[in-house]
């Protein structure tokens, strides 16, 4: 096969849908069947997301998601390589720039399936949310100020908590001691920022090696270096956040600036903000919406679910639904926005299994909602990581969607086919957690409901 019919494609297996918040113009995939993956693998963006949502289940399903994703992309990738298309995959496991996710479960299942790699880098960066990498201990700006993201509160994560942000100790940690700290090839900022080709030529075995990096730049001349060695047949994997990716697509400014994303609006119709994420910065930008806007709130009252007798809980969810949707109909015919948010405090479960099969209680709940909402919405902001991916999957059905750009730093914003069933061509903002200072969920629903007199938008979308 001629070097030349070689294709590379980026393929970002994603623990939750945020992890396009840098990029523009790519598919989404909440399903990896091998028809569909060889669909995507033959698409015109150099990358892809599959949403794996696998942050919201426990490290058993989660490697069981993962293994059934690489299965089935190795078929894809044969598939088309007896088709005479052949593809160099670059593998990506996304996950939280936070360090909150299945790792090492799923660099594991991934190395197992689609490996042998010389080496996974652990790259959690991502500049435009604060959060850099410093001799390889890992920060969050907060109020301005650097902290080490082990004084957080994402390192009190019921599910993923951890005890330090430095990476070697954290790899220790939590591949409980089967990765030695001393033994994490450590790429710090002078290496980032200078020639480490024979260093990259030189890793073998699946090393694990941690990334420094302060900005954007410092990840654009660190990929062109992978990049190039790879291209002589080292084989690489990344645990990463956002940020790497944008090094390694190199993709051109968004068809549509984010202060335009209104020209998507359907009909300048008014919209629905769902709040699934209870984080601290949420519930902090939820206040600010409420005070500074007119958008409508209404609070979902989860602990109502949280009932242990199976025909009250559906009597109890049925109910509460429909006071809901009632409560929505009429903010929508008067031409109001609604906030609908759960519960700003985390409900305490005797064991994690309780916890997530109560959350996923509760995402059911939610998605009900979703199918259920008024026809003729002119927008969707989904706030929360998992909120998000079963929007997509569960609420929206959504098989697959692209991604149309940022509509703030972080944000991104997708569309529905034009021939969905119930919301064709309805923008939904993919709207992280932890992402955006105080205002920006009131910045965003703005954006949306702010239309320009210009018509320029239209010519370049």
């Amino acid at each position: 096969m001629n070097a030349s019919t070689i294709q590379t494609r980026i393929i970002a297996i994603d623990d939750d849908p945020t992890g396009s918040q840098t990029v523009h113009s790519c598919l989404l995939l909440t399903a990896w069947d091998v028809d569909t993956l060889v669909t995507a693998l033959q698409d015109v963006s150099p990358l892809f997301f599959i949403l794996s949502n696998t942050r919201g289940m426990d490290a058993a399903r989660a490697a069981d998601v993962t293994r059934s994703i690489c299965i089935n992309l190795k078929q894809a990738l044969e598939k088309l390589k007896q088709d005479g298309v052949v593809i160099n995959p670059i593998v990506v496991s996304r996950s939280d720039s936070t360090l909150r996710g299945h790792y090492p479960v799923e660099t594991d299942i991934i190395a197992q399936e689609l490996g042998p790699f010389d080496a996974h880098f652990m790259v959690p960066a991502f500049f435009e949310a604060g959060r850099f990498t410093r001799d390889s201990v890992h920060y969050l700006m907060v109020n301005g100020k650097p902290v080490p993201v082990n004084e957080t509160e994402f390192a009190k994560d019921s599910v993923f908590g951890f005890s330090t942000a430095y990476l070697p100790d954290y790899v220790e940690e939590k591949t409980r001691g089967r990765i030695k700290a001393g033994a994490v090839e450590r790429f710090l900022l002078s290496d980032v920022r200078g020639d480490c080709r024979d260093r990259l030529r030189g890793l073998s075995g699946n090393v694990c090696c941690v990334v420094d990096s302060e900005y954007q730049a410092d990840l654009n001349h660190f990929a062109d270096q992978l990049q190039a060695v790879a291209r002589e047949g080292k084989r690489f994997l990344f645990r990463s956040a956002a940020s790497l990716l944008t090094a390694l697509a190199k993709l051109p400014p968004q068809p549509v600036k984010p202060e335009d994303m209104a020209y998507y609006v359907r009909d300048r119709k008014p919209g629905v903000i769902l709040i699934g994420s209870h984080v601290a910065k949420t519930s902090a930008q939820l206040a600010y919406l409420r005070e500074h806007t007119d958008v409508v709130p209404i609070h979902i009252e989860v602990e109502r679910l949280k009932v242990s007798d199976s025909a009250q809980r559906m009597q109890t969810t049925a109910g509460l639904a429909d006071e809901i949707l009632a409560q929505v109909d009429s903010a929508h015919a008067r031409g109001k926005t609604v906030a609908l948010y759960t519960s700003r405090t985390e409900l305490q479960f005797p064991s994690q299994a309780q916890r997530l099969a109560f959350g996923e209680q509760v995402s059911a709940f939610l998605m009900d909602l979703v199918q259920r909402l008024p026809r003729t919405i002119g927008f969707l902001i989904s706030k929360g990581g998992i909120t998000s991916n079963d929007v997509l999957s569960t609420g929206l059905k959504l098989k697959q969607s692209r991604v149309v750009g940022q509509i703030l730093t972080g944000c991104s914003v997708i569309r529905c086919p034009a021939d969905h069933s119930r919301y064709p061509e309805l923008p939904v903002v993919i709207f992280p957690g932890n992402v955006g200072d105080d205002t920006a969920l009131a910045q965003a629903y703005t954006r949306l409901t702010t239309r320009h007199t210009s018509d320029t938008v239209r010519h370049t979308a």
